[in-house]
């Protein structure tokens, strides 16, 4: 209240200061002119006078009948402006005039007919006028006007016009004031719009045309500071965990950080002698794991193991990891049919296909849809659950919770929802043969950042929107606003944890090991694939790569062999089945027909492997193949990069990998170009080493530099970003409100 009196006091006081200048001049103008308009109004009705008793005083005049004269003045003066009447002769005496008279006015003094007009002694003005007969001068009639009516008119004129000016300053003040309250609060209602993210970040969101400026300046503003922190990030930060719990002590000030997952980092399995830990064979849990690592969060994921509900308590929690626990493992329990309907179902016969080009039918079930509705639920009342505070930074991983973040959103709205989509986005057309798209799109909505792994992703995911939903979309900035909430859409390419301490034993060593239990020669040349058992990675490409690398250089036979390592995935589907069946089937194949007193080419095994297993191959071999025909980002190649200390090794990599986007001076390949995949198998295995050497040490550089610290990293401070605005907005808000009461 006080704050909107001294705003329209600034309209007011300038107003009465620049009305009472005004008065100051114009009231003596207006004197100055209404006493010149009755001084000649005077001066005619003097005429007047003069001329009507002229022919009566003349003959008087000359008979020196002067009490004939006072008497035409006496009847004359009964106007009551009129105040006296004088005669004078020409020699300058006073011999007739009426009562009463003033005493300073004499004949002398009218000498001059211009000074007696301007007598103003007593309030009185003189009008001298020559009494003439045939040419001579008889006398000089005065005519004295009492001009004290003009005093009183000029007071009253004064007063209206100071009224008038008082009456129009209020009246005026009366409308600056309502025009300045009106025009504050819309003002305020611009600056509460202007204050949204969607009107700083959209050119599309409304502002008021007084704030437009304001707002387009803000906007390059933000994206200004932005560019400039985000390549201040880029130079002087060395990503690491301890940049990163730094990171989220200065910028996210320890902020609650709650990870979701389908799929756990650890799995209790029942073994003879009790519960045993197995990390699974996924990319997310190889990028995310060393990240909850460094945060100390609490990670949500489905307990699918056979020992897990034997190792947590009473709240579902287990510390993990099981030697050195450094976070919180909070596990779901779901039904088999829940399994079967949302993971088995909807998510891996329907969405994985539809999103991975790979000539696989999707399949999209109601009941399906329906078991994946209500395991997302679960997963967000977890979340909802686990959070400490009404404002949590939550990570949705992937797309088997694609509506979490909506849900989460209803129960949490202040919290800071990232969405990471670990596989690629289909471009409109692909997206579009889901009957629940619009579903989809809906949940995930509900996040403050979408993150893809490649530019051409989020691209897709933006022409999907436009295509299906009414939305406000900045392509300049990444934005999607829905309902006026924005979602930002960015690129985060992942990585994994680079090596803190250089790996323990040598190449030479793991080689030996390798080749020691694969029972090859040790001048034996040595390919590694490391992969899901998943129709996506191009394993039956590769091989018929293999076999067409013997057929086109023969010499090869019995001195080359490809280590398959294929842990199995998702083996109750039939699809799985079939495409594992038809794996080992071509694999018999080849080993059939090129058989020889050599080790077999194609090796496959379809097992899982530890991590240190993986490593000793990626280590031993001389190329390492990926081979996807499509794929988010494929992992598998910086692990291989991040492996080889000594820089040998070459990398062979599909086109369609997300990472083909960063390791140029890989050997890019096109996985259905089988004569094309042999070839480049060949320019490896001759590679020179020094050519091997840089190639290695440019890919192990950017790893090194843009590893999963970073991928998280950007993405918190991205988020601490959001934050910080919301909380500014929060202030300014407050302030906006208490201006506008």
């Amino acid at each position: 209240m006080f704050r909107t009196l001294r705003l329209s006091l600034r309209f007011v006081v300038p107003l009465a200061i620049a009305l009472f200048l005004m008065a100051l001049l114009v009231v003596p103008w207006i004197d100055s002119l209404t006493t010149r308009w009755f001084v000649r109004d005077v001066e005619i009705r003097a005429q007047l006078v003069g001329n009507s008793i002229d022919d009566a005083i003349t003959t008087p005049l000359m008979a020196g009948n002067y009490p004939a004269i006072e008497q035409r003045f006496e009847r004359t003066i009964s106007d009551e402006r009129l105040y006296a009447l004088g005669l004078c002769l020409p020699d300058g005496k006073l011999v007739v005039h009426t009562e009463p008279w003033p005493a300073v006015l004499g004949c002398k003094r009218v000498a001059d007919p211009r000074a007696a007009r301007m007598l103003s002694d007593e309030a009185l003005h003189v009008t001298v006028r020559p009494v003439v007969r045939e040419g001579e001068e008889l006398g000089r009639l005065l005519i004295v006007h009492d001009m004290s009516f003009m005093q009183r008119r000029s007071a009253d004129t004064r007063f209206w016009v100071i009224g008038l000016f008082v009456m129009a300053g209020l009246v005026i003040a009366g409308i600056t004031v309502l025009v300045a309250q009106m025009s504050l609060r819309g003002w305020v209602a611009s600056v509460r719009e202007m204050l949204r993210d969607e009107t700083l970040r959209s050119p599309a969101a409304p502002a008021s045309p007084e704030l437009a400026p304001l707002v387009g300046d803000l906007r390059e503003m933000l994206r200004d500071i932005e560019s400039e922190q985000r390549l201040h990030d880029d130079m002087t930060l060395h990503w690491t965990p301890h940049t990163l719990r730094k990171l989220l002590r200065e910028q996210l000030s320890g902020d609650e950080i709650i990870v979701v997952s389908n799929r756990e980092p650890y799995i209790h399995e029942a073994g003879p002698n009790g519960p045993v830990v197995r990390r699974p064979a996924s990319g997310l849990v190889t990028a995310v794991e060393p990240v909850m690592r460094a945060c100390s969060g609490t990670w949500i994921a489905h307990g699918s193991g056979s020992a897990d509900r034997e190792t947590v308590d009473a709240r579902d929690h287990v510390g993990v990891p099981t030697s050195d626990p450094s976070y919180t493992l909070r596990r779901v329990w779901l039904t088999q049919e829940e399994e079967e309907g949302y993971y088995y179902g909807f998510a891996n016969e329907g969405i994985w296909p539809l999103c991975h080009i790979a000539h696989v039918r999707p399949v999209f079930r109601s009941s399906d849809w329906e078991y994946y509705q209500q395991v997302n639920r679960r997963f967000a009342d977890a979340v909802i659950h686990e959070a400490k505070t009404e404002d949590p930074v939550v990570l949705v991983q992937d797309y088997h919770l694609a509506l979490v973040p909506r849900y989460v959103r209803e129960q949490l709205p202040r919290a800071t929802i990232i969405m990471f989509w670990h596989i690629p986005w289909p471009n409109p057309e692909s997206f579009g043969i889901c009957p629940w798209k619009r579903e989809l799109l809906e949940g995930l909505f509900g996040s403050d950042i979408l993150g893809f792994h490649t530019r051409y992703h989020c691209k897709n995911f933006l022409e999907t929107v436009d295509r299906f939903v009414e939305a406000r979309i900045e392509y300049e900035s990444s934005t999607v606003t829905v309902g006026g909430r924005p979602t930002r859409v960015e690129a985060y390419p992942i990585s994994i944890a680079w090596p803190e301490a250089p790996p323990a034993g040598t190449v030479e060593a793991a080689r030996t090991e390798v080749f020691e239990q694969a029972g090859l020669p040790a001048t034996h040349r040595l390919a590694v694939g490391v992969d899901r058992l998943d129709y996506t990675k191009g394993i039956i490409e590769r091989m018929r790569a293999v076999e067409r690398l013997l057929e086109l250089h023969p010499e090869w036979i019995g001195r080359f062999t490809l280590i398959q390592i294929a842990a199995p995935s998702r083996s109750s589907l039939e699809e799985y089945q079939r495409f594992e069946a038809q794996v080992r089937e071509i694999a018999a194949e080849i080993n059939a027909r090129f058989d020889s007193s050599g080790p077999e080419p194609v090796r496959l095994l379809i097992e899982h492997h530890d991590s240190a297993s993986v490593f000793q191959h990626y280590r031993a071999c001389d190329v390492c193949v990926v081979t996807s025909l499509h794929d988010g980002m494929n992992l598998v190649a910086k692990e291989f990069i991040g492996s080889r200390d000594d820089e040998r090794g070459v990398l062979v990599l599909s086109q369609f990998a997300g990472a083909a986007r960063e390791l140029h001076e890989a050997l890019i390949v096109n996985p259905y170009h089988i004569d094309q995949v042999a070839e480049a198998l060949h320019s490896a295995l001759t590679m020179p080493e020094s050519e091997q050497q840089a190639r290695m040490r440019s890919m192990r550089q950017l790893v090194r530099e843009f590893n999963v610290f970073r991928w998280a990293g950007r993405m918190l401070l991205d988020a601490g970003r959001l934050r910080r605005r919301a909380r500014l907005r929060a202030r300014l808000g407050e302030d906006v409100q208490e201006l506008s009461a």
